[in-house]
């Protein structure tokens, strides 16, 4: 992917799940694996996210990147908080004093409220809470969300502090809410579209539905907008 992305110049970058390069087998694995990826990216002068997965396995996530981090750049390795976990506020101010590259998203995992906000607003309210740290800390950072009050509060917290449009930014799934992706793109925002690909990138998107049912009626809702 990293190759093709260099063969065709377009402005694309890759995220990878730790899981999918061995992290429930072998910490070490895992690490040694997705060293291979961050290498042949900084190679090619692009950028390698480390995704976010269930909470069991969040801190060996941040502690495969933060190796990570310690022998790559700023701009060469980056990595995913979700902010429906408790934790999340610290990892993110723990991580910035590396620093690193975030993207905050809400999370899409079946969590115990043990570990996460069960209810919707808490979880916004700390989206809210992490973005402003993010935008306030000078790195560039991904604020990933389909939410028009995510979006909003984004917006509205970068022109009252006086954060540039091109000082981060959003990030959606492809294929949800393109009249957003388009009308940010309009108004001079920065806008990424995840896009899952390979021969496997139906299953991926079934077990995402199965993880929470939540997310069967966020994307049927998002069909008919």
């Amino acid at each position: 992917m990293l190759a093709h992305i260099d063969e065709s110049g377009i402005d694309s970058n890759v995220s990878i799940k730790l899981t999918q390069f061995g992290l429930e087998i072998d910490p070490d694995l895992a690490y040694r694996n997705a060293r291979r990826v961050v290498e042949d990216a900084v190679r090619r002068r692009n950028f390698v996210r480390v995704d976010m997965e269930g909470s069991n396995v969040t801190q060996a996530t941040i502690d495969c990147f933060k190796r990570l981090r310690d022998e790559f750049g700023l701009n060469d390795v980056g990595i995913a908080l979700q902010s429906y976990l408790y934790r999340t506020m610290d990892d993110a101010r723990a991580l910035l004093k590396i620093p690193a590259r975030i993207r905050i998203c809400k999370g899409a995992y079946n969590e115990p409220p043990q570990v996460a906000y069960p209810d919707k607003k808490d979880v916004d309210d700390n989206y809210v809470r992490v973005m402003q740290l993010l935008l306030s800390s000078g790195v560039y950072h991904g604020i990933a969300t389909h939410d028009p009050k995510m979006i909003d509060a984004t917006v509205e917290f970068a022109q009252r502090e006086g954060i540039g449009k091109d000082a981060f930014e959003f990030q959606m799934l492809y294929g949800i809410r393109r009249d957003l992706q388009e009308q940010l793109a309009r108004d001079g925002y920065r806008m990424r579209v995840y896009v899952p690909y390979g021969k496997h990138w139906y299953p991926y998107f079934m077990r995402r539905l199965a993880e929470r049912p939540a997310n069967i009626w966020f994307v049927m809702k998002n069909m008919f907008k």
